[in-house]
């Protein structure tokens, strides 16, 4: 083989390795993001807590470029690029870091107490990696339970809601009941008023005494006098 084909042949070898090597390491981050528990950013990104912003920025840049969809086939490669972006949205949050932090912290004290361990006599075990991993572990449920109880908050939260809206509905379709009510009763007042001047007019046409069939005068319930007959002279 001449010595140029040879280098050709040699630098697509090197280039195939390198592409496939690059490859398996987009692939195992891939994997490795996916895996870690989603609810802890500092995991997702491979971080410890307490990091500086700078440090959560630079790391967040040079995974993504790792694992963006558009430089890798992988196709779990977009749901692994969308838990980064946001544990990284989460940790450069005060708000959310501070929650995060704060369970980390509740997580170590749990584990120290199960332990009975304090800082001063068991030092050296809390810096050893078996601890770091219980740590971890710890944390994890601590955060799921932390995301149950936000989750019965948030029903109840919307249970109270609904109630509400129910309540106000209800007080609307009352007001409107009623202001139907109202606007039909003064569209008929004409058509009321009307009828009662009908009937007014009506008694006052009437006849103030009527003789009934018995001969009783209407109105005094007095018997009319007989007159009397004239007697025929006899002869």
């Amino acid at each position: 083989m001449a010595p140029e084909k040879a280098e050709e042949f040699d630098q697509a070898a090197f280039d195939a390795l390198d592409k496939e090597a690059k490859e398996f390491d987009k692939d195992s981050e891939i994997d490795r993001i996916l895996k870690v528990f989603r609810l802890d950013s500092y995991a997702v990104l491979d971080l410890q807590p307490g990091v500086p912003d700078s440090d959560i920025k630079k790391t967040y840049r040079t995974k993504s470029l790792l694992i963006h969809p558009d430089k890798t086939s992988n196709p779990r490669a977009p749901d692994a690029f969308d838990r980064l972006k946001k544990a990284q949205t989460e940790l450069l949050d005060e708000a959310a870091r501070e929650r995060l932090d704060e369970s980390i912290a509740d997580a170590r004290m749990l584990l120290m107490r199960e332990k009975e361990w304090t800082a001063n006599t068991h030092g050296e075990e809390l810096q050893s990696e078996e601890f770091k991993v219980e740590w971890r572990e710890k944390t994890k449920w601590v955060l799921m339970d932390n995301e149950k109880r936000r989750q019965r908050q948030l029903k109840a939260q919307m249970q109270e809601e609904g109630r509400q809206q129910r309540k106000d509905d209800e007080e609307l379709e009352e007001r409107k009941r009623k202001r139907d009510h109202q606007e039909k009763w003064e569209a008929t007042r004409e058509q009321r008023i009307g009828s009662w001047r009908d009937f007014q007019k009506g008694k006052g046409m009437a006849s103030p005494s009527v003789a009934d069939s018995n001969g009783t005068a209407a109105g005094n319930g007095e018997q009319p006098k007989k007159k009397k007959k004239k007697l025929k002279p006899i002869g």
